[in-house]
């Protein structure tokens, strides 16, 4: 009997626990009749402001140091100055592999076994890469760890083995890679996009062959290290169970007999190439589906409309669920699992507008109508007030996410430095995003979405996607109004060489 009274007292608290945590309603009472009377705090959010993070050492390095003292961990980021754009023109490859095997070769007085165990006895995460435009490289380790976390990344940095075993081991897996670079169509549409778009002499563009891998040495990767890898072309983020003082004087003492030379002032190189609108295809018989890309140029970051360009293209098909794009071609018609849109909005040079989806090899054409369709609608008349609203509130609500913690937060503001992006920025985004109205996006999509220079790349079975499907008549490649279809052969995946030129 007891038990049993127990029992029925544990029950009443949980039951009672759960009515006090139910939200309230407008009219202060506990319940409310549907979910669509609930009501909730509105959401507030102040960002924090970079230059209480910024500090510049005695070299002119500057860092940002974001403290987060609930767990015992430290990460320290570096960014550099350097990337695959200043690959000298004949030896495209050298930054990649020099980002990389900075971290796998070792260093001047640890062999690469021996760095793999100082770090893992230390359980500390070290990497480093280069990409396009910047080059990276971190440590993460327990706060007790940090000093000895802390000389294994320097001495990575700057000392640098580049052990020759370690770079035979990376250009053979690189030519393993390379064998495969046809096989998918996934790979195959990233690479022909960019050459439709950025033509094939630009940097993002170029791609390593046998030979030009082969010919990179040892001495081409140490010569690049030394090019790029110095003081003034570092800047730091720091984030977790640290003081700033403290980390401060850390950094001073690893850089005071390491010269801060002049930061790299060579520009990133914008595209020169000539867009030229149409619809394209490359042919691989051996799959079921199509990969499509329609698009062309987009614009950069510092364009006055990039707030109602981010608010169209959301609309259109950038948010998710509630983008048109994806309403239609998934939940309306069952063509594709995703459809989306993004308008680039570049740093350096204009940046892409692009829509993708895959489907099946039979309904591709009938999804690129509904794409066609959905870009001339949005150009056609004001969006919905529903629209707007959700579109708004999602970029808004969703701000904070950018600082959800110490490490997101340290490595926007180093990110920001190293680009130049004004930090008003961030303070004016959601007034700005706010302001937008429906004719703001009327208007960007009439001038910005140009339906008759429109790029399509198709990776599928040509045969079948033009065909069709038998059970839609109407919707073949040959109804949406392109007066050829231009076939992109596969190159050879070793020279990289195209059978013919389109």
């Amino acid at each position: 009997m007891m038990y049993r009274s127990q029992r029925v007292s544990i029950g009443a608290i949980v039951v009672g626990a759960f009515l006090w945590l139910l939200p309230t309603g407008a009219d202060g009472q506990s319940l409310v009749a549907h979910p669509r009377e609930l009501t909730f705090d509105e959401l507030s959010f102040e960002p924090p402001a970079a230059g209480t993070h910024r500090h510049e050492l005695s070299n002119g390095v500057v860092m940002y140091v974001v403290p987060d003292h609930a767990l015992p961990l430290v990460t320290v980021s570096v960014l550099v100055r350097t990337g695959s754009y200043l690959d000298p023109a004949a030896k495209p490859g050298i930054a990649v592999l020099t980002g990389s095997q900075m971290r796998a070769g070792g260093t001047r007085n640890l062999s690469p076994t021996e760095y793999d165990e100082e770090a893992a006895f230390l359980a500390a995460e070290i990497a480093s890469g280069i990409g396009d435009t910047s080059g990276r490289a971190s440590v993460n380790t327990l706060t007790k760890d940090l000093d000895a976390s802390l000389d294994l990344l320097f001495e990575m940095l700057r000392y640098p083995r580049f052990d020759q075993a370690r770079l035979d081991l990376a250009k053979s897996q690189t030519l393993q890679q390379m064998e495969r670079r046809n096989d998918s169509t996934q790979s195959i549409e990233f690479r022909e996009w960019h050459r439709l778009l950025r033509g094939d002499d630009h940097f993002t563009t170029l791609s390593l062959t046998r030979a030009g891998l082969e010919a990179i040495t040892r001495d081409d990767l140490i010569a690049f290290h030394n090019e790029y890898y110095h003081p003034g072309n570092f800047i730091f983020a720091i984030s977790g169970d640290i003081v700033p003082d403290t980390i401060v004087e850390k950094l001073e003492a690893k850089m005071s007999d390491w010269p801060a030379q002049a930061a790299v002032s060579t520009p990133v190189p914008s595209p020169n190439h000539q867009l030229e609108p149409g619809l394209y295809i490359v042919d691989k018989p051996d799959v079921n589906q199509g990969r499509v890309a329609i698009g062309h140029l987009g614009t950069t970051r510092d364009n006055p409309d990039r707030y109602a360009l981010m608010v169209m293209n959301d609309i259109l098909g950038g948010g998710g669920f509630t983008a048109r794009l994806l309403t239609r071609i998934r939940s309306d018609e069952g063509l594709a699992y995703s459809a989306y849109s993004s308008f680039g909005l570049g740093t350096y040079y204009p940046g892409v507008f692009r829509v993708s989806y895959q489907s099946r090899s039979e309904t591709v054409a009938r999804a690129a109508s509904i794409v066609l369709d959905e870009i001339e609608r949005i150009r056609a008349s004001v969006v919905s007030e529903a629209e707007l609203r959700t579109s708004k509130a999602s970029f808004v609500e969703t701000f904070s996410r950018n600082f959800s913690n110490a490490g997101s937060t340290a490595g926007l503001f180093a990110t920001d430095e190293f680009t130049g992006r004004d930090s008003s920025y961030l303070e004016t985004y959601r007034d700005r995003i706010s302001e937008v109205t429906g004719d703001d996006v009327l208007r960007v999509a009439r001038e910005y979405l140009d339906p008759d220079n429109l790029v399509m790349l198709v990776v599928g079975n040509r045969e079948t996607i033009e065909s069709g499907d038998p059970d839609t008549p109407g919707f073949t490649l040959g109804d949406l109004g392109y007066t050829e279809v231009v076939e992109i052969p596969l190159p050879d995946v070793f020279t990289m060489e195209y059978p013919s030129v389109f």
